[in-house]
């Protein structure tokens, strides 16, 4: 019996996983969540034993039912293979009292990897599987690492091209340069003058925009997403929370299901809302323990139960999370809305109307597995410095969000259940925030001389991602106003 996909604003949409996945967003605005979470079914001491590919099938095939066991090995192989610079995939780090997961061994250096590494196969094949003739266009906005993941596992995939938008100024200087540099004759990076948030909204505009599709469909075109709305995005996010915990049990370091907290740096919740899907398929994760930088909006969220966007834009130096509209909530609040879609597509219509919208108490109650909190830039600044001092390892900034957060669950809680921190990106893509945060002097230094000195203090080779955009020439300089997005896709397209 195949697990079937509905709206969240909708419950008679119904797809099965191959199409959510080509689709990325329903035809209503809402996202695509499985009609069930799926139990694992899998023994603790089987998966302690499985390879990182293992656990993935285990795992995903659970979810993705459409797809044969031959077609799903197939995506996962070519997925995670030399690609990651560790065999492990993704390595737990113990420091500080706590598990680093480190999620950011792929080829572009930040957790996005883990999934947009497996998307592009996982959609060809989809495509195949749904006989759609049109190409495929994955129109996408970034925060700084969506982009750069989609468009490396993208590039020159055939029936398939890739348009990105970023905020101009709101990425780092490495993450820019590694976007800016990508080659792929089906390739297209765009800046916004705006932020994040202007740049999603926009996208999510195209994504509706009826007369368009019907233009692009007549033009031998389709839009897809390899935004975190995806499910194709989400699914593969899950397995590294199962993987984590049956390391955690090879390797003596937690008895057999003694519960571990999770601990998730996140601006548009996707990442933290794999680890509540793998609590809810069976994993002994007790809180699930969301961390903010200044843009505090999930903080607020979940101590007030008032989702609330208007308030001031902060640009941080953990720009990943410089965000105030985070569309994977959604699916969350499907959730505890009792899957009552009316409720949800209410909730939303109030975000994109007034900005904000305000969940019920019994809502409210439903919300046990969390724990929000925040780390302002002195905090998070503070936790790279005494992190390093004390233990010699070097994080980068959005996993200092999450350390500083932890720290602060555990004085307000006194809990000391052993905890997996989402080690998100390498230190290296955030060169200058990271060792000023060390109390190394960044002045007149280039990012890349940065890199070298990182590379000393830390002793960890400046990462390959890193050195092949030292060089690299800029390919694409498009910026435009944020009403002139449509006109540059079609452009991009020839139509």
């Amino acid at each position: 019996m195949d697990l079937l996909y509905r709206s969240t604003r909708d419950s008679s949409v119904q797809v099965t996983a191959s199409q959510a996945i080509l689709k990325g967003l329903s035809a209503d605005g809402g996202l695509f969540v499985p009609m069930e979470i799926p139990a694992l079914n899998v023994s603790l001491d089987e998966l302690a034993k499985m390879s990182y590919q293992e656990t993935a099938y285990a795992v995903m095939s659970k979810f993705l039912t459409d797809f044969t066991e031959e077609e799903l090995k197939h995506c996962i192989d070519s997925a995670y293979d030399e690609k990651f610079d560790t065999p492990e995939i993704a390595p737990l780090v113990k420091a500080d009292g706590a598990y680093f997961l480190e999620l950011f061994h792929g080829s572009t250096i930040a957790f996005k990897d883990m999934a947009l590494s497996i998307l592009p196969h996982l959609m060809t094949v989809s495509a195949k599987k749904n006989q759609v003739k049109n190409e495929i266009v994955i129109l996408t906005a970034t925060s700084g690492d969506t982009g750069k993941a989609a468009m490396a596992g993208f590039a020159d995939v055939p029936g398939t091209r890739i348009v990105v938008f970023y905020p101009k100024n709101g990425v780092s200087p490495v993450q820019e340069k590694q976007m800016v540099t990508q080659k792929g004759k089906n390739v297209k990076v765009i800046g916004i003058h705006g932020n994040f948030d202007d740049a999603q909204s926009g996208v999510k505009a195209i994504f509706g925009d009826k007369d368009l599709a019907k233009e692009m469909d007549a033009a031998g075109f389709q839009f897809s997403s390899a935004n975190s709305i995806n499910i194709g995005r989400l699914v593969p996010q899950i397995v590294y929370y199962v993987y984590a915990y049956a390391k955690l049990y090879a390797n003596g370091e937690i008895e057999k299901d003694e519960k571990i907290n999770v601990v998730v740096p996140t601006g548009n919740f996707g990442n933290i809302l794999a680890a509540y899907y793998a609590k809810q398929m069976g994993m002994p994760i007790e809180k699930l323990i969301c961390a903010s930088n200044d843009n505090k909006v999930l903080y607020d969220f979940f101590r007030t139960g008032s989702y609330d966007r208007n308030r001031k834009f902060v640009l941080t130096t953990s720009p990943s999370m410089d965000i105030l509209i985070s569309s994977n909530l959604e699916r969350l609040i499907y959730r505890i809305a009792g899957h009552d879609d009316k409720a949800d597509a209410a909730f939303m219509k109030s975000l994109s109307e007034n900005g904000k919208y305000e969940i019920t108490p019994a809502m409210r109650e439903k919300l046990g597995d969390f724990y929000g909190n925040y780390a302002t830039e002195a905090e998070a600044a503070k936790t790279i410095h005494d992190l390093y001092d004390e233990n010699g390892y070097v994080i980068d900034t959005h996993t200092a969000v999450a350390d500083c957060v932890y720290k602060k669950y555990q004085a307000e809680t006194g809990d000391r259940t052993k905890s997996v921190i989402a080690s998100t990106a390498s230190p290296f893509k955030f060169t200058r925030s990271v060792l000023e945060a060390m109390g190394v002097d960044c002045e007149g230094k280039d990012d890349f001389a940065l890199a070298d000195e990182l590379s000393k203090l830390s002793g960890v080779e400046v990462p390959k991602a890193v050195e092949e955009i030292r060089t690299a020439p800029v390919l694409h300089d498009t910026v435009v106003e944020v009403p002139e997005m449509k006109a540059a896709v079609k452009a991009f397209l020839g139509m």
